[in-house]
């Protein structure tokens, strides 16, 4: 009964901010180059992108729309490889001279020493690093022999200031998943405060990739493994905020599965395009900011993100728990004609 309660309030509650869609994050594609190949990169960045660098002043210009903030909010640079950009100290300058925070999420490949300090006297908030592995594993799926060594570095440096909002992130597949153990032990040791895991969306390079995609029994594995790990209290450890895990709610997260693409979270990609989570397909376009208002978008467009009923199709249709679910998270719903990739929560009861 007291979980039907809380269910029930959690709805409620995203209910106010669906109406409300303060715009808590917002993203900013601001390069699709990367130094890496990585074997599950959903945007198939390279070193050579068919589109160069935003422009700055492009980005501030669109970012001046916004006179309504939350006092949460915060620009997030993302890739591709953001560290890519000769001017990213310039970036976090100027984002912090409008008033915004600003935060990044990075391979660690070139976070050395000088970056260390160099980004934090450049206003950078909170920090995202990528490990998908002990040496072997990580290297593997980053396809860049010296990857894990620069990571390691770059964690080591990261987890060492205690004013940056640091985390790491894992991607988990058929190569590391035994490893979780280890990395786990491994970050602990680093001085790693927060540690959050998600498995391989199958599109772009992922697609076709059985070394990155896991069984159900897998992924049981994974929400049992947290589970047992957020008991012990050592590390911040939690799935990340890609689908709706059924019974696993509230024991692998904070709080119940809440995909806040197009309610709290927006983007800028690369092509000036607006969107929500930079993850979702790209047809989900709500407008672009060479022509339109940023502000003025966020506020009056994405209906298709505030109202799913869309989603209540297929294997949705008919489901007990969509109103906690919600056709999961939407960067599942790939492709022209908008279908579910994958239920997690179905996936995790498959029979063995």
């Amino acid at each position: 009964m007291f979980l039907k309660i809380k269910k029930y309030l959690f709805r409620k509650f995203k209910k106010l901010e669906t109406d409300v869609h303060d715009l808590n994050y917002l993203f900013w594609e601001c390069t699709t180059r990367c130094n890496h190949n990585c074997l599950h990169c959903g945007s198939d960045c390279t070193k050579d992108s068919s589109f160069p660098d935003m422009p700055l002043q492009d980005f501030l210009k669109a970012l001046e729309t916004i006179k309504e903030k939350s006092k949460f909010f915060t620009v997030v640079l993302t890739g591709g490889e953001p560290l890519l950009r000769k001017d990213i100290e310039k970036c976090g300058q100027e984002i912090r001279k409008l008033g915004f925070r600003w935060s990044m999420v990075t391979n660690g490949y070139l976070y050395d020493k000088e970056k260390h300090f160099s980004l934090q006297n450049a206003g950078l908030g909170a920090l995202t690093i990528s490990i998908d592995g002990m040496k072997d594993s990580h290297n593997w799926l980053r396809n860049t022999p010296n990857s894990f060594k620069k990571v390691d570095e770059a964690i080591g440096l990261a987890a060492t200031s205690k004013r940056l909002n640091f985390d790491v992130v894992t991607c988990v597949n058929q190569k590391n998943i035994n490893e979780l153990p280890e990395i786990y032990d491994y970050l602990i040791k680093k001085g790693v405060k927060a540690w959050r895991l998600f498995t391989t969306t199958p599109i772009g390079r992922a697609k076709n990739n059985p070394d990155l995609n896991l069984s159900g029994q897998q992924l049981k594995y994974v929400m049992d493994f947290i589970t047992e790990k957020r008991k012990l209290k050592k590390l911040d450890i939690k799935f990340s905020c890609e689908g709706y895990v059924g019974d696993y709610e509230l024991k692998v997260r904070d709080m119940f599965f809440f995909c806040r693409a197009g309610i709290n979270i927006g983007s800028v990609l690369i092509d000036g395009s607006i969107s929500a989570c930079p993850n979702i397909d790209r047809s989900f376009a709500q407008g672009n900011i060479y022509k339109d208002n940023l502000f003025d978008v966020w506020q009056n467009k994405f209906s298709i993100f505030r109202n799913r009923e869309w989603t209540k199709t297929g294997i949705c249709k008919n489901c007990r728990d969509y109103k906690d679910c919600m056709g999961n998270g939407l960067h599942y719903w790939h492709g022209q004609t908008k279908e579910l990739i994958m239920c997690h929560k179905e996936k995790i009861s498959e029979p063995f």
